[in-house]
């Protein structure tokens, strides 16, 4: 298809559902719209994603000025789409350094933090605490990170803002001439990216070796589809032009294929991930392997 309708059709609901819990949901109950806002919110995350990838059309900028307002309001699309794409470098993955989206720490790093900040990135590596704490923490490193780039003279980074702060506005206002209170739609931002962290919370392991790194999560329920089947992490690292809507099929005609490549680093499905990690952290925080010799490159 040089247009794919699944996707395209998703981005036009993603804006009905915004404006129907904006405007008519808060009119019955604040305790309906706000969850119906952290779904559609994290919705439109995973469609900035298949967008920045080059979904849904042959040409990337019609998409992108189709999802470039983030609802989610903290995340300026430019900015998540350079950093995504870095990320996309699977030789740097779940490097402390090199990883725009890791949340390994340098070992040396790690040794000079106080124990008080220690204890909140170990209870960040706990399912739990990801989606609790993690919008927050990573909200603060991420702005940490685009201050100091800058200052730096990083005019990538300074457009990337330039363009969001305007559009945020925009929304802001949206939610202003609404029934929902402003105080709602911030709390709805906040669910929305804690639940995001449900799905980038073990996407990637350190391990020696590269094509290992990446999970399998078996999932087929309802996060499997708010996170457009992004579960298959593997498959989509491979396979980033696949769209979202054809990765189960491609999948499972490939499954001991990918299985093997990733070392068998899989999960059923989120259940099993919570049953496992919801109070227990899945690895250490200071990178296991860092600094240490080359990862051979498969």
């Amino acid at each position: 298809m040089r247009v794919e309708w699944p996707t395209l059709s998703l981005i036009a609901a993603s804006y009905l559902a915004l404006l129907v819990g904006l405007f008519w949901l808060p009119l019955i109950s604040l305790w309906l719209a706000v969850p119906v806002l952290i779904l559609v919110i994290t919705l439109q995350s995973s469609l900035q994603h298949e967008v920045l990838h080059g979904h849904p059309f042959a040409w990337r900028w019609p998409g992108e000025a189709l999802v470039f307002a983030s609802f989610n309001l903290f995340v300026p699309y430019i900015r998540f789409r350079d950093t995504h794409l870095a990320h996309h470098h699977d030789a740097n993955l779940t490097d402390p350094y090199d990883d725009p989206e890791t949340a390994y720490l340098d070992p040396a790093v790690w040794a000079r933090l106080p124990g008080w900040y220690q204890g909140v990135l170990t209870a960040n590596n706990t399912l739990l605490g990801r989606v609790i704490l993690g919008p927050l923490i990573g909200q603060i490193a991420f702005m940490a990170n685009d201050l100091r780039a800058i200052r730096g003279g990083d005019k990538a980074v300074l457009f990337g803002w330039l363009w969001h702060i305007p559009v945020a506005a925009l929304l802001v206002a949206l939610v202003i001439s609404a029934p929902l209170p402003l105080w709602a739609y911030f709390c709805a931002c906040y669910g929305g990216l804690g639940l995001l962290k449900i799905r980038t919370f073990l996407e990637h392991q350190a391990h020696m070796r590269a094509s290992a790194r990446s999970v399998i999560i078996e999932d087929r329920g309802p996060l499997a589809f708010l996170f457009l089947n992004n579960n298959l992490h593997v498959v989509h690292h491979m396979h980033p032009r696949l769209p979202w809507y054809r990765l189960p099929a491609h999948y499972r005609a490939n499954r001991d294929r990918y299985l093997t490549r990733n070392g068998g680093y899989a999960y059923p499905n989120y259940a099993a991930i919570a049953r496992r990690h919801l109070l227990s952290t899945k690895e250490p925080v200071a990178h296991p392997h860092y600094p240490g010799p080359a990862a051979p490159q498969k």
